[in-house]
């Protein structure tokens, strides 16, 4: 396991089975762009876990072209999800590991995602933008705090 490792968590209203199926099934409407941590120069792409049950995770532009963002490593509904992360720019060897929890909690489920492995990626890489390691998971850190509560958005309404 990689020793760099951005680790945030919330708590949504929904129950695990709506969390999770929010978070991979409609991963494409609650999902927020952010320019530091684009995957590809495309704009207008949006996010999906493909086939059913998924094996990846892909950003499909607006021509319907599709760029593998990563494979999906473990697929256990409504419990946990683990994919493969990784930008245009990084070389075929290279690919960081997001994992995401999906815990029964007295209000709902306590959504936790782990991201690791950005200690391999270079930090002159245009991914990390020349941030030292600890700056760059704070951004990291900050982002998914976001997506989180554009999910929690979604699932509780």
């Amino acid at each position: 396991m990689s020793p760099s490792r951005v680790l945030v968590a919330l708590r949504v209203a929904a129950p695990p089975a709506r969390t999770f199926a929010a978070f991979t099934g409609e991963i494409g409407q609650w999902w927020r762009p952010n320019g530091l941590f684009r995957f590809t120069d495309r704009d207008g792409g949006r996010l999906a876990f493909e086939p059913d049950p998924p094996e990846r995770l892909v950003e499909i532009g607006t021509d319907g072209e599709r760029f593998e963002i990563g494979s999906v490593r473990v697929w256990d509904p409504p419990h946990r999800l683990v994919f493969g992360w990784r930008q245009a720019g990084f070389p075929d060897d290279r690919s960081t590991e997001v994992a995401v929890r999906f815990d029964a909690a007295d209000t709902g489920t306590r959504v936790t995602v782990e991201h690791f492995g950005w200690d391999a990626i270079p930090q002159e890489h245009a991914a990390r933008h020349g941030f030292p390691l600890p700056a760059f998971q704070q951004r990291l850190a900050e982002w998914w705090q976001d997506l989180l509560r554009s999910l929690q958005a979604r699932v509780d309404t």
